[in-house]
């Protein structure tokens, strides 16, 4: 196992489920822009590039030596979850997550020369909705369906540390860019000047810039004191009025039209009960004590830079 601390210098192999998603191909490219070689998790071997690693989480069919000369994993895979919940939708946000970790665990478990650091997705929805609460990693989980679902996601990835793999769980918040995710979902009607908060507006966004998001993974690789829990979040959380008002405020459009609670239950449920008009106010302490410093520390800041290009 390569658990010196010359580790974080030298040019490394990183494997990433997730790859092609928002976060996983910024964080591909930051990698190997500093010389590291990334090996892709892909489901098909339709068009692959070489080192890809080849898995079904579905099936559970992954070949331990594959992951042969892997000095670090970082596991993002999941199904998105900002869809109306059936029965069906529930089980595969679930499934994607603990199944995909288990597999992984299990994989690694039987290799002489384990990785190093496995960074293994998670999410604030580990909190859930808790009000005007400041939290950070110390802080207990929620009781909704999404904290469940996060608590599983995380006990999967445990056994790995047990193993002797430092294990970073990354809680991710709201990650903002134009390219994709919430952002790029907001921005035609608050360009139209339709935009507004979210229900009441008073529940809490804990967000985090993508830039800063890839260049906080990057840390949590680097840094071999953190592990654990780490929540993903700017240090600056905000209320969904005060989201609204600076991205109005950054577009130079009013943002003046909120949309009613009762309409998002009514397209979406269970899930918008549970995301849109829920929240945490996050603190981002593992991240600060271990000497992480944000680019985009500031909401309007984040925004800006989104903005204006990629990150």
């Amino acid at each position: 196992m390569r658990n010196d601390p010359a580790f974080r210098a030298l040019p490394r192999t990183v494997a990433i489920t997730g790859a092609t998603g928002l976060i996983g191909t910024a964080l591909v490219q930051r990698l190997r822009a500093r010389g590291d070689s990334v090996r892709r998790f892909v489901r098909s071997t339709r068009d692959p590039q070489p080192g890809d690693i080849v898995w079904d989480p579905a099936r559970g069919t992954l070949d331990p030596r594959t992951l042969d000369g892997v000095d670090a994993l970082v596991n993002l895979a999941g199904a998105p979850i900002a869809v109306r919940w059936s029965a069906r939708r529930k089980r595969e946000i679930r499934e994607s997550r603990v199944r995909a970790t288990d597999l992984i665990a299990s994989a690694v478990a039987v290799l002489d020369a384990k990785p190093a650091v496995v960074l293994s997705g998670s999410a604030v929805g580990y909190y859930g909705d808790r009000g005007d609460e400041l939290l950070d990693e110390r802080s207990g989980s929620g009781n909704d369906f999404l904290a469940a679902v996060v608590r599983d996601w995380e006990e999967a990835a445990r056994p790995m540390a047990v193993e002797g793999v430092r294990v970073v769980l990354l809680r991710t918040g709201i990650v903002l860019s134009a390219a994709g995710g919430a952002l790029a979902k907001l921005l035609p009607p608050f360009r139209l000047g339709l935009g507004g908060p979210i229900g009441s507006g008073r529940q809490w966004m804990s967000w985090i810039s993508l830039r800063d998001h890839v260049r906080a993974t990057e840390f949590a690789l680097d840094t071999p004191s953190l592990a654990g829990p780490v929540n993903l979040v700017a240090p600056e959380p905000v209320t969904s009025a005060d989201f609204a008002h600076t991205l109005g405020r950054v577009l130079s459009r009013p943002a003046v039209m909120p949309i009613p609670a009762f309409v998002l239950e009514l397209a979406f449920g269970e899930m918008a009960r549970a995301t849109l008009l829920a929240g945490q106010r996050l603190a981002p302490t593992a991240l600060l004590d271990a000497g992480f410093a944000f680019h985009s520390a500031t909401l309007e800041h984040a925004l800006r830079a989104a903005l204006d290009g990629p990150p």
